[in-house]
């Protein structure tokens, strides 16, 4: 079955990478893993640029290598939204005093951009199964409709635990969990060729 596979990165990521070693994931590796009987063609990255803090200041560099590294994977396009930040009082624990302010950063437009291009790829049948990889709820209602309008099948890859799983709002025709087994055999190359260089893995990585 032809299958394009919609990563929602950030989900992918706090969910299931962070804190671990296998950051430097190769996508089509990890998707070939867990759907040994699909046939992977489109794999569709929804990300957005994040912005360094005083507290890591390699952040967005770590990024950027990542996306490099993925623009080599055949198959796989990046798809944008935008990091907000913007400071914002909220109330303490433990007053006085009562708030203190905080630099409150929030990803907008990934869902949103994942959501529609799930739903035109498969109204213009480019895939004869879609892969969603996330747990966010606001992706049920365009799941619903690949599945009850288009009558195609959605599976759901779930980062996280078993629990998570069961506890996931998204309708699926079938769901997958990813192992920390599956992330650390599915890990990029260390040094990687791209036509600007060569892009090497982070060392906090």
């Amino acid at each position: 079955m032809i299958t394009n596979v919609y990563v929602d990165a950030f989900n992918l990521y706090y969910r299931a990478l962070k804190g671990t070693p296998y950051r430097w994931l190769d996508l089509r590796k990890m998707c070939e893993k867990l759907l040994p009987q699909n046939t992977i063609q489109d794999i569709k990255y929804f990300t957005a640029v994040v912005e360094s803090r005083p507290g890591d200041p390699n952040q967005q560099q770590r990024q950027q290598a990542y996306l490099r590294a993925l623009q080599t994977i055949p198959g796989l396009t990046i798809h944008y939204g935008l990091f907000m930040t913007n400071p914002q009082r909220l109330p303490k624990t433990n007053p006085p005093p009562r708030t203190v302010e905080v630099l409150r950063t929030e990803e907008k437009g990934s869902d949103v951009n994942l959501a529609t291009q799930l739903l035109v790829d498969g109204f213009k049948g480019r895939y004869e199964v879609a892969v969603v990889v996330s747990n966010d709820s606001d992706l049920k209602a365009p799941i619903e409709a690949v599945r009850n309008e288009l009558h195609l099948p959605v599976g759901v890859v779930v980062p996280g635990s078993e629990k998570q799983i069961r506890r996931s709002a998204l309708p699926a025709d079938f769901y997958r969990r990813i192992r920390l087994g599956v992330l650390r055999d599915c890990q990029l190359p260390p040094v990687i060729t791209d036509p600007h260089g060569t892009v090497r893995k982070p060392r906090t990585w």
